[in-house]
């Protein structure tokens, strides 16, 4: 599970098997965790968290769109 960034208390990472999905990142707080697409930004799945920290978890992946894009890219396309 490769660490794309860590922002505070959140890890923003993709797994290996991710290849065959449109770009997304997976982020986790705790027992919590949640995915969202990349292109363009959107939740897929909410993993137990708040409405409010959802919104700041989309502000930071917005904020670090290009960087999570060629994390991406860069493990993907080896």
């Amino acid at each position: 599970m490769p660490t794309a960034l860590r922002v505070g208390p959140y890890r923003f990472f993709f797994y290996a098997g991710d290849r065959g999905e449109p770009q997304h990142i997976h982020v986790e707080r705790n027992d919590k965790i949640a995915k969202f697409w990349l292109d363009p930004v959107r939740m897929q799945s909410s993993g137990g968290f708040s409405r409010g920290e959802l919104g700041r978890i989309q502000n930071i992946i917005q904020e670090n769109h290009i960087r999570l894009v060629e994390a991406w890219n860069g493990y993907f396309s080896s």
